[in-house]
């Protein structure tokens, strides 16, 4: 099963539409670190524990997934370029409630309203480059949209440790609002390039009603892994910067550095793996095994205690290069499972395991922060990365079958 693509554009059509949704990707990764990064400085403002800034997390992606499964209707139905169009300016607003927040409540409502900004991304972009870039280019279309993503990730620590450092944390925040706003402005600008079909509602009900695609296993097991797969980030996200300072004592800057490290690292896998994905599509649940699998010994090793500080730095930046190369086969492996006509609602179930796993992985790991398990708390991430690479392997099985 798959989605239909012009079988051939001219290469500066494909490569305006790539670059547009890797922008607006970018722009959803960078807000999923805007939270994470402040929080020594939200327990120092609002002397909050680890559980509690896992619980802003939690309020952060349990809104996006449960909005994710919904934007893929949405998209489908009205559209993708409106929907993004409102996530933004839902990201913005989201940013100036977290910058005037002088209370815990305060900083929970900002959270929500950057989750439901959030939402609509994965949706919006795969529906767009599915439908309107050549399908000779879609593996480096994936490849660009995981490397935007991860450059996105990799500029919020410059970008919200710099400002805050310059002026403090709440401009830093109301920086960030108002470079959502200048990304929406572009978008709006270009906008004929982000132009999608919708679906046709009547076809869709000859084929089963717009739920029948939840019926398919392999839906369900892409589900799965997003899930256990994003465990694993979301505890690199949330704590390393705290694990790095807590177990080798290096310095805020240090750790904050190494986090930006395993993001761009990250990033050039995803550059990697567009070539790798383009060359072995029929494999690509494959090179997703091995690749999570090299990810889980280095994350392994880094919460082992055997390595120097200077040496967990390093490995935990690999980390990022490894799990980066599988990016576009993942993309690549969910694309084979979907059905024609159901690009936004299969894009938008499958990828609302993201947030659950980013939804539940603060609050798991967030315990064995407060416990002092910083060593554990890494284990814990790389035995559930191994599990993704079980279910991996049984999407590639169930999909030939689908």
């Amino acid at each position: 099963m798959t989605t239909l693509n012009p079988a051939s554009n001219p290469w500066r059509d494909d490569a305006a539409v790539i670059g547009l949704v890797g922008i607006a990707h970018a722009s959803s990764h960078f807000s999923h670190l805007l939270l994470p990064l402040m929080f020594p400085v939200f327990i120092s403002t609002f002397g909050l524990s680890y559980s509690e800034l896992g619980f802003l997390m939690t309020v952060f992606f349990v809104v996006s997934g449960i909005g994710q499964a919904s934007a893929g209707f949405v998209v489908d139905r009205l559209g993708a370029r409106p929907v993004l169009f409102v996530a933004l300016l839902l990201m913005a607003a989201g940013c100036m409630a977290v910058s005037v927040a002088d209370s815990y409540v305060g900083l929970m409502f900002g959270a929500a309203l950057l989750g439901l900004g959030n939402c609509s991304f994965h949706p919006v972009d795969f529906t767009i480059l599915n439908q309107k870039v050549s399908a000779p280019r879609l593996g480096y279309a994936f490849s660009a949209h995981g490397l935007t993503g991860n450059l996105g990730w990799a500029l919020a620590p410059v970008f919200m440790v710099s400002l805050s450092a310059a002026l403090d944390w709440r401009a830093a925040y109301v920086g960030a609002a108002l470079l959502f706003v200048g990304i929406f402005a572009l978008l709006f600008w270009q906008r004929e390039h982000l132009h999608a079909e919708v679906v046709n509602h009547k076809q869709t009900t000859n084929e089963g009603g717009s739920l029948a695609f939840l019926k398919i296993p392999v839906v369900w097991w892409c589900f799965g892994f997003f899930l256990l797969s994003t465990m694993t980030l979301a505890v690199v996200q949330s704590f390393a910067v705290s694990i790095l300072q807590a177990l080798h004592h290096v310095t805020f800057e240090a750790a904050t550095f190494t986090l930006t490290a395993y993001m761009l690292c990250a990033a050039a896998g995803m550059f990697v793996g567009g070539f790798v994905a383009a060359r072995w599509p029929r494999h690509s649940d494959k090179v997703v095994a091995g690749c999570m699998t090299a990810g889980a010994i280095c994350m392994a090793l880094c919460g082992s205690g055997w390595l120097s500080a200077e040496f967990t730095m390093i490995i935990l930046a690999a980390t990022g290069l490894a799990i980066g190369v599988g990016g576009p086969s993942r993309d690549m492996m969910i694309k084979k499972a979907t059905p024609k006509g159901a690009t936004g609602r299969v894009y938008g179930m499958v990828y609302s395991g993201l947030d659950t796993g980013f939804a539940i992985s603060p609050l798991i790991f967030g315990v064995f922060m407060d416990h002092g398990w910083y060593g554990a708390t890494l284990l814990g991430a790389a035995l559930v990365l191994m599990l993704s690479v079980v279910v991996a392997l049984g999407v590639g099985r169930r999909t030939v079958h689908a």
